[in-house]
């Protein structure tokens, strides 16, 4: 029997973490052929998906597969994600989150977080603006 990746679980996770702290979960996905999202929010081959429940209708997270619904420009539109895909997933007030190593065209993932902050922010850190790539924190 195959090991069972923590991905999936660590991205549940802090989905409801964000959640049950009233905050705004994000993921960042490398876009490629099995990604379902709407390419032309894409950028560098990247999009960041709002992923709160005001956001998004019947939002799955699988153990391999995201899937839900959301509004684009008025458009409702089908979204599925592999697990493979996901590079991140953090709050977009705080910046907190993991961040996941991805390999080209959203190959195989390394499974051990590269980044994550789990200490409030102090005084002096400005909130990323919603348009900006997250800034994520290494924490020993």
């Amino acid at each position: 029997m195959s090991e069972l990746s923590t991905k999936p679980y660590l991205i549940r996770a802090i989905y409801e973490w964000c959640t049950d702290s009233g905050l705004t979960p994000h993921l960042v996905v490398a876009v490629g052929k099995h990604t379902r999202v709407p390419m032309e929010f894409a950028k560098d081959g990247q999009i960041v998906l709002n992923v709160s429940q005001g956001a998004t209708r019947n939002l799955l997270i699988g153990n391999d597969l995201i899937q839900f619904s959301a509004r684009f420009n008025g458009a409702s539109r089908d979204i599925e994600v592999p697990i493979d895909a996901v590079i991140s997933i953090y709050a977009r007030e705080n910046a907190q989150g993991l961040s996941f190593a991805v390999e080209e065209e959203g190959g195989r993932v390394d499974e051990t977080p590269s980044a994550g902050a789990a200490t409030s922010p102090s005084p002096d850190d400005e909130p990323p603006t919603p348009r900006s790539k997250p800034q994520l924190k290494i924490v020993k």
